[in-house]
């Protein structure tokens, strides 16, 4: 009986991932799974950073300019749509209209848009970390509320949410899975295309080993990023 198990998982291995050279399929969806995520992770900083310092201009200035505020309720706007729907719904959106060229393309602006949203909170909580004293203390060099914030403020901010972004990238590398809705071959794409060709779930099995080794490896790093900006906070 266990040899006829055994027989039969490697007849699935060899149909799942070596025939016709199939791991090179897995490689270029996982090839695909990184950028997706490394490109949503950069466009989402970009976003975040802009929402988050739109927020906190609109907080701190006693006397708010209309463009101010107008900005301001854009930004809400962002954060409550895009955190309130599911993100395969926003690929969905985004791939049916017409002038998106294709669904690579989508999923660029997708994941970074979405990821956007959940960064700006991040970046808000980052620059509220910052003890209030510090703006002063700029202001007071000379420095403008623009500069103090450049050269002050967000250094010591990013210091204190760069393992969270890290998490956001790790994160993204999981939720890259839904791409394959709008035709673009990631890893878990891959394990359906193969899985509907060989007629066996083992490609399913070895997708997600494959996921689960991506995600310990980047959470080891994260940790040791962790543990480097704890020591020099000692020292």
């Amino acid at each position: 009986m266990r040899l006829f198990l055994a027989q039969s998982l490697w007849s699935d291995f060899q149909k799942s991932f070596i025939d016709k050279d199939r791991w090179l399929m897995y490689l270029d969806g996982l090839k695909m799974t990184l950028l997706l995520a490394l490109v949503g992770t950069i466009v989402g900083i970009i976003l975040g950073l802009l929402v988050a310092l739109i927020k906190y201009s609109y907080s701190t200035r006693k006397k708010n300019k209309p463009w101010l505020s107008l900005l301001n309720w854009v930004a809400n706007l962002y954060t409550t749509v895009i955190r309130g729907t599911p993100v395969v719904v926003q690929l969905l959106i985004l791939f049916s209209l017409s002038f998106m060229p294709n669904g690579v393309v989508a999923s660029f602006i997708g994941f970074g848009v979405n990821s956007g949203a959940y960064v700006a909170e991040v970046f808000r909580s980052g620059i509220n970390s910052i003890d209030v004293g510090q703006m002063e203390a700029g202001r007071s060099l000379g420095l403008s509320s623009r500069a103090t914030m450049r050269y002050i403020i967000l250094p010591q901010a990013i210091k204190n949410i760069l393992p969270a972004l890290f998490n956001e990238f790790i994160a993204l590398v999981k939720e890259t899975s839904v791409a394959g809705y709008i035709a673009v071959n990631d890893l878990t794409k891959v394990a359906d295309r193969i899985k509907g060709i060989t007629f066996v779930n083992l490609p399913l099995y070895i997708v997600a080993l494959m996921y689960l080794c991506i995600v310990y490896l980047l959470t080891l790093i994260q940790k040791r990023i962790e543990v480097r900006y704890s020591r020099s906070d000692r020292n």
